[in-house]
């Protein structure tokens, strides 16, 4: 069987959010699954619809229509997550010999479709327009294109407050009450 070598040429795992292309860098996506059971977490930030058990770790689940503002759709066969580490880039990361990596923090984005790898030719990113209220949530790191679409390639560390807000309600919705 033909062993497949990652081509350093294709950076980008793009994917579909309604009728818009975006990406994220290859080197954050831990894997692509299709969805898991999620348990509701108390006081969690909109967009994430709960956490998921995931090889073992406790991950939030982003919905990505939910932050862009697009109205809910049902699940289909094509509906995916992305599974990133959101961590800020080079955090020093260490493998703990499990599989799992110390000092990485996760999360997953329900996406519409995954399209494909691909790579940016050559080029750079240009940088993201303004768009004026919520830039900050969109999370927009630049802009490509792959044949005459736009792509927008989002910055996997801009979740982090997210995961974190997410996973602190979590604690919060499970930690016992102290005495006064």
């Amino acid at each position: 069987m033909a062993r497949h070598r990652h081509d350093p040429s294709k950076d980008l795992v793009g994917f579909l959010v309604g009728e818009v292309m975006y990406a994220v860098r290859i080197e954050v996506v831990r894997e692509i699954v299709n969805p898991l059971a999620v348990v509701d977490v108390p006081r969690a930030p909109v967009t994430v619809k709960g956490v998921a058990d995931y090889r073992g770790e406790v991950v939030p689940v982003i919905d990505l229509r939910e932050r862009f503002g697009l109205p809910a759709i049902p699940r289909s066969r094509k509906t995916k997550w992305i599974v990133l580490d959101v961590g800020p880039a080079g955090s020093g990361r260490r493998s703990t010999g499990a599989g799992a990596v110390a000092g990485a923090r996760y999360a997953a984005l329900v996406v519409d479709a995954v399209t494909e790898v691909f790579g940016l030719a050559g080029g750079e990113l240009r940088p993201a327009p303004p768009l004026g209220a919520g830039d900050d949530t969109r999370g927009i790191e630049g802009v490509t294109t792959l044949g005459s679409r736009l792509v927008f390639v989002l910055s996997a560390p801009a979740f982090g407050p997210v995961t974190q807000a997410a996973l602190a309600g979590s604690a919060a919705s499970v930690a016992p009450a102290e005495a006064t």
